[in-house]
């Protein structure tokens, strides 16, 4: 589908039209540039490839180079493809006017790692037992893991302590309050996965 590559700046709220205060997401969408074009007798699918953010010469690899220096533009820090209905060539720019007419969007971006944390915080377990009667520090504790005699194993994707976040997560159905093009932002409600500065794609 179709969308472009942004950054989240951060939160805010706006007051909707009956007067009612709205929190929603700031996102610098765009502008990309189209530094790749896929299509079904070269490639097997139809898809264009867009550059967003700039990236310094020295730390960019020279096969890349040679594709942004194609598309007549400078080294791009993030790539991704999305698929377009329309035809686009190399070199052209996609700005957040494209959401001028979307109601809905969804929002593809990288979850805040959270570090080791335990089955409580990671997967919601409400603790084993009372505070007394000699349970000590086993409050937070996940209780048996279920290896026992038979079968003498832990089953694989059981729930326990691990690593948390960093996950790719896609929010869907976000409504967009308000496209601001003169600074290429765009207003969505509510929040979406990622910290301050990180990069999301925004689908139509």
């Amino acid at each position: 589908m179709p969308g472009l590559i942004g950054r989240k700046i951060g939160m805010t709220s706006v007051f909707s039209a009956d007067g009612k205060n709205v929190p929603c997401t700031v996102i610098e969408c765009g502008p990309c540039v189209v530094t790749q074009v896929k299509t079904v007798e070269k490639d097997g699918y139809k898809a264009v490839q867009l550059g967003f953010g700039e990236a310094k010469e020295k730390n960019t690899p020279k096969p890349m180079m040679g594709v942004f220096k194609k598309a007549g533009t400078t080294p791009k820090a993030h790539l991704a493809e999305f698929k377009f209905d329309e035809d686009y060539n190399l070199g052209d720019t996609l700005t957040v006017d494209m959401f001028a007419d979307a109601e809905f969007v969804d929002v593809v971006g990288t979850s805040k790692g959270k570090g080791f944390q335990g089955v409580v915080k990671r997967h919601g377990f409400g603790g084993v037992g009372q505070s007394t009667h000699g349970q000590d520090d086993r409050l937070r504790k996940p209780g048996s893991i279920g290896a026992c005699s038979y079968p003498a194993q832990v089953f694989k994707g059981m729930r326990m302590g691990g690593h948390m976040g960093g996950d790719r997560v896609t929010t869907q159905n976000l409504k967009v309050l308000k496209v601001i093009p003169e600074h290429n932002l765009l207003l969505i409600k509510g929040s979406v996965a990622g910290c301050k500065g990180s990069t999301l794609l925004i689908k139509k």
